[in-house]
């Protein structure tokens, strides 16, 4: 079937429709309230809102676009490649994360000075943490490209949910009124405390393990659209 070049179009409903739920996951993930267990909850989300995105971009209206549309599409696919860079390394963190929270109850259960898996928490976090300096925002008129402005948008929220993520895990150790383990170090022989706290807080990080994977597999079939799309 031939295609006559035009401009991207985009249904108005579907469009409207993610467009509504981007703002909305925008103003959750600026909210002060965030919490671990909400951060979860928006990576799901996230993994829908690309879901959506891709079929936006699998209508045969969208398969041809002009040489602009093509070259921002080109910049996307760039961008892309960092977010994935970003959410693979996130993922990563986040098992880490986990067996160290995991060794931290054993030490804490046996009575043994934790003090090393403490610091290896937050080493690790403060690590993570260098990954969203290296980031880098593409200025470019995205209106041309209805795609381009909803690609652009979903990662940019995709990447600073992930950095209020490490923002909040640092804040379960460190930050006194929310320390596990803070009064196991009262005495100098540590004392099961908090166990129950330190169980959520491996349970939320598998939760975020799971979304932060669910969004990378999203992201790496959005690509695969994408080149479709320049391939054509």
């Amino acid at each position: 079937m031939a295609f006559h070049q035009r401009s991207i179009s985009l249904p108005s409903r579907p469009l409207s429709k993610v467009e509504e739920e981007l703002h909305s996951l925008e103003a959750c993930v600026s909210s002060p309230s965030m919490t671990i267990e909400m951060i979860s909850d928006v990576l799901r989300r996230l993994d829908d809102i690309y879901n959506s995105i891709e079929q936006i971009m699998c209508l045969p209206s969208n398969q041809i676009c002009s040489s602009q549309q093509r070259k921002l599409l080109d910049g996307e696919m760039e961008c892309s490649l960092e977010l994935l860079d970003i959410c693979n390394a996130m993922s990563e963190v986040f098992t880490e994360l986990k067996a160290i929270i995991q060794d931290l109850q054993v030490s804490l259960r046996k009575g043994d000075n934790a003090v090393a898996k403490i610091h290896s928490y937050i080493r690790l976090v403060k690590k993570a943490k260098k990954h969203f300096k290296k980031t880098v925002k593409v200025a470019s008129d995205k209106e041309d490209c209805k795609i381009v402005k909803l690609l652009s948008k979903a990662r940019e929220i995709t990447t600073s949910l992930l950095e209020s993520t490490m923002h909040l895990l640092s804040k379960q150790i460190q930050m006194p009124k929310l320390s596990l383990i803070s009064k196991a170090f009262q005495k100098k022989n540590p004392v099961i405390c908090n166990e129950e706290q330190l169980q959520v807080l491996e349970c939320c990080i598998g939760d975020l393990e799971a979304g932060a994977g669910l969004v990378f597999r999203r992201l790496v079939q959005s690509r695969v659209t994408l080149l479709n799309i320049l391939s054509s």
